[in-house]
């Protein structure tokens, strides 16, 4: 139906030759596999080369960055060159110089569309030669009905503008000899980086002898797993199996390769290196002459002034300086452990060794590991019996009302454990049940760890709590008191079990900060976050009372001159501090109040003077008010002289009692100063 598309797609095609050697064609093996739960994962690849040679790797465009920061060449017997690999964009740097865009390859049309003006030689039902004008669509209604879209073909040929239906063409040939080669050029580079989500990196390596060469870097990963099950047969003893649980989500297969694993925080960065960075520059505007514009004359309104100053010149403009050049955060990779010896008891033949390294744990497998790209695995970390015993753990902020039941395992493997869920089955009945499941942190070698699996409602547990402060002792210097008191809080907690079953218990009682454990006695008391772990044996009863006593010493400061007289009060009877404080503090009771009194006797001369002060206006008003050989007025004026007089005494009254709170004052002041007990 259409002739043109398949000739124009043969002028599209592009066929390159790779030029190969025996050396170059050597290929990089996964070999070695080190995973670790910060969700780091080391990829060590090995290949056989000989002489100079380059080794390709490919890797996934989100990998990239990872690479470029921690990918190491091991040649003992030879050196490594330069690493190439495409830049992040290779499709858009390689359309940058072409006269057109991807989007031209995408049709013909499209690319014909983008080439106006082109030399084109158009071969069909006659040949014609020129520069391409245009490429428009039309409608054709065909004989038989219906409607068909077809294009022309415009071109400009030296017998004049010529046409032709693209659709009936054979061939459209470009023949300028630079213009096919960049159309050339254009669909190699489509082919050669049609995988858009991966780059191919080159390892130049340069030596004269047959050797192994080894790749390896750390890229992002899943995290992997742990899962145990511990089954309990007795009361001192359980079987431990631990899995790690891992995928594969690199994109190839794992093929016989050496898999460690790792439980660690290494501190790793990220930085996109892979990104083309460019420092920015001021700009500077371009200095030009500026157009000379005469204003029109309008004639002079003074004569000049010789002597005057001439206006100042207005200031030059500042550049604002160019900003600094920002530093790049330098980052560490991932570093797989060196071999080490085996532990100290070897676990079963599949299992994995585990041993401790710097702040982490390997757990090396000793077959070769194979795990299909998109897979997940289980794998054995240990296999073997462990110290346990039952015991119920009462945690309150979990559980108010019951205990835990619990199982304390030891570990004794040699190595750390690391984090994850334990699911726990009972075998002493002879046959196996999953009682429940528990969560095992971080164990290293030689600790013990509480597993709690069920509410343990077989025993019950209430508690009361009882609080009161009191001082201890004070001391008194500079006018400032300071107390220490002693908070006090007992917690009684009553358990309660079937009657004749005798049980061991823990009580996790809340340890603040800054409080001691008064009672029990610490003996056989143990510490854990947050924590005061007590042991309680049940007796033939089933029931203990035990109290628990926290005391927090503190200190109060008080300053005597500005305290409240309640404040103070409070210590005058405290029997538990020095007899001596107490009889200073007395004193100072008595001398404010002695002080306070000398205030309420100023208090009411203030008010006697107020109202004399006001029933001396009210006279006057009405001496105003009232004719002068009136008698009323007369009596108004004993009056106004009986409240002079009053005034008078209620001023000498009021100086005199400012005298005595002054004095009373300085007393007060002298005597706190001078207390030193």
């Amino acid at each position: 139906m259409t002739k043109l598309l398949p000739a124009v797609g043969a002028v599209f095609t592009l066929a390159i030759p790779l030029a190969t050697n025996a050396a170059a064609a050597a290929e990089l093996a996964l070999r070695r596999v080190v995973l670790s739960t910060a969700g780091l994962a080391y990829f060590e690849h090995e290949a056989e080369v000989d002489g100079r040679t380059e080794l390709p790797l490919t890797v996934r465009l989100d990998q990239v960055d990872d690479v470029l920061k921690s990918a190491v060449v091991y040649d003992d017997r030879g050196s490594v060159g330069m690493v190439r690999l495409p830049g992040r964009e290779p499709l858009e740097e390689a359309f940058r110089p072409l006269p057109f865009g991807r989007e031209a390859l995408d049709s013909p049309i499209a690319l014909l569309d983008a080439l106006r003006g082109a030399q084109v030689t158009i071969a069909g039902a006659r040949t014609i030669a020129g520069r391409l004008l245009a490429v428009r669509a039309e409608e054709e209604r065909l004989p038989e009905g219906g409607i068909v879209q077809r294009h022309r073909v415009t071109v400009a040929s030296a017998d004049g503008i010529r046409q032709a239906v693209l659709e009936d063409l054979d061939t459209i040939r470009f023949t300028e000899p630079r213009l096919q080669a960049q159309i050339e050029a254009a669909l190699a580079a489509i082919s050669a980086f049609r995988e858009k989500d991966t780059r191919t990196l080159q390892i130049a390596l340069s030596g004269g002898e047959r050797r192994k060469v080894r790749v390896g870097y750390v890229v992002e990963a899943p995290i992997w797993k742990t899962a145990y099950r511990l089954a309990v047969s007795g009361e001192a003893a359980g079987r431990l199996q631990g899995w790690a649980v891992l995928e594969n989500l690199s994109g190839a297969d794992w093929k016989d390769v050496e898999l460690t694993l790792v439980s660690g925080q290494p501190v790793a960065f990220r930085q996109p290196i892979y990104t083309a960075f460019f420092q920015p520059r001021p700009e500077v505007p371009v200095e030009t002459v500026g157009r000379v514009l005469p204003r029109p004359d309008e004639g002079a309104l003074a004569k000049l002034d010789m002597a005057a100053p001439a206006a100042p010149p207005p200031p030059a403009p500042v550049m604002a300086p160019a900003p600094a050049a920002g530093g790049m955060a330098r980052s560490r990779a991932f570093q797989p452990q060196a071999e080490a010896a085996p532990p100290r008891q070897a676990p079963v033949a599949v299992s994995a060794a585990a041993e401790d390294a710097v702040a982490q744990v390997l757990f090396r497998f000793p077959r070769p590991v194979s795990v299909a790209a998109g897979q997940s695995a289980m794998m054995p970390i240990v296999d073997r019996d462990v110290p346990v015993s039952q015991v119920a753990l009462y945690q309150p902020g979990t559980e108010p009302n019951h205990p835990l039941a619990a199982v304390a395992m030891t570990n004794d493997t040699g190595a750390t454990l690391p984090p994850g869920i334990l699911t726990l089955y009972d075998r002493s009945s002879g046959a196996t049940s999953h009682v429940g499941d528990a969560r095992l942190a971080t164990l290293p070698a030689g600790e013990k760890r509480m597993l709690a699996f069920a509410v343990d409602r077989s025993v019950a547990v209430s508690r009361e709590e009882q609080r009161r402060q009191a001082a201890t002792s004070a001391r008194i210097a500079q006018g400032v008191m300071t107390v220490t008191m002693l908070d006090r809080q007992t917690t009684t907690y009553r358990i309660r079990a079937a009657q004749g079953e005798r049980r061991s218990m823990l009580i996790e009682h809340p340890r603040p900060v800054d409080w001691r454990l008064a009672t029990p006695a610490a003996d056989n008391v143990e510490l854990a976050r947050g924590v005061w772990r007590i042991p309680v044996r049940l007796g033939d009863d089933g029931t203990a009372v035990v109290p628990v006593t926290t005391e927090r010493p503190r200190q109060q400061v008080l300053r005597l001159a500005t305290a409240r007289d309640a404040e103070i009060g409070l210590y005058v009877g405290a029997t538990e501090i020095d007899p001596k404080v107490r009889e200073a503090l007395q004193r100072v009771v008595e001398l404010r109040q002695a002080l306070a009194t000398i205030r309420t006797r100023i208090e009411g001369i203030e008010q006697d003077r107020k109202a004399a002060t006001e029933e001396q206006a009210r006279i006057r008003a009405n001496l105003e008010a009232v004719p002068a050989r009136d008698a009323m007025h007369t009596r108004f004026l004993s009056a106004l002289k009986a409240q002079e007089d009053r005034l008078e005494r209620l001023a000498a009254e009021l100086e005199s009692a400012r005298k005595a709170e002054r004095a009373a004052q300085e007393g007060l002041a002298t005597y706190v100063a001078g207390l030193d007990i």
